[in-house]
């Protein structure tokens, strides 16, 4: 998938005179916690983020530095700190020279930006102009999506077994003797793991493969050292189901 596939398209914009009172207003207004800021000839030239909001003199959650500190950053950073903390107008508080993408931008790197960069939205450029945004709500909603996707018809019990098996197997986390099994696509692990950690892998590999309805788990933990067994939670609850039927009984 690409940016231009799950970036949003009709924008809520501000420019750099518009007030932050107003701004806010408008984030609220239509639940969104950002917005990009273009100029009088509509050029993105920023984007103002609920973070801008923090740090305001109105609510007392202005940045205070120690003398010292002061002294060692010099008389620009107070300076800058002051405008950000008091100023009236977007332009004044908001972060510049935004971080941008294209529509074709694949979403590993939208991921990989929005992650080295600390920032939530990313604004999709084309020839110079904004046309949409991408932000963090849209991977998840990308991510949401893929359960509306059509089933693979294939996706009977052989090939859904078949799939299992090669997607474990080869991993260096697969459970020791492991055994599939699959009935109209409820699937059952079973085997043995030298580390908790390998349990869920295996359980998320069989939940990725298509067709898969559910997934049991009777994978049993060996400790290497002192050949200490555990059965899976599944079969401990399952076991003392039968020890109470039995005892009642």
């Amino acid at each position: 998938m690409r940016a231009h596939q799950i970036m949003a398209r009709h924008l809520i914009t501000v420019g750099t005179e518009t007030s932050i009172i107003k701004a806010a207003k408008l984030m609220m207004d239509h639940h969104v916690s950002g917005l990009p800021v273009v100029d009088s000839s509509g050029r993105l030239v920023g984007i103002l983020s609920e973070s801008d909001f923090l740090r305001r003199s109105e609510i007392g959650t202005q940045r205070r530095r120690g003398r010292w500190l002061q002294f060692l950053l010099g008389s620009g950073y107070a300076a800058a700190d002051f405008v950000h903390e008091r100023g009236r107008k977007v332009g004044e508080i908001m972060s510049c020279d935004p971080i941008t993408v294209t529509e074709e931008t694949p979403l590993p790197d939208l991921v990989n930006l929005m992650e080295k960069r600390g920032i939530k939205r990313l604004p999709v450029m084309h020839e110079g102009r904004l046309v949409g945004l991408v932000t963090s709500a849209d991977l998840l909603r990308a991510v949401a999506s893929i359960a509306h996707q059509i089933l693979d018809p294939t996706a009977d019990d052989k090939h859904v077994h078949d799939r299992i098996v090669r997607a474990l197997d080869g991993a260096n986390w697969c459970p020791l003797g492991l055994q599939v099994s699959v009935r109209n696509g409820v699937v059952h692990l079973r085997g043995i793991i030298m580390d908790e950690r390998a349990r869920q892998a295996a359980i998320v590999a069989a939940e990725n493969v298509a067709g898969v309805k559910e997934v049991h788990d009777h994978l049993c933990y060996v400790d290497t050292y002192s050949g200490f067994y555990i059965q899976s939670a599944e079969d401990e609850r399952a076991a003392a189901g039968k020890a109470a039927k039995v005892t009642a009984g």
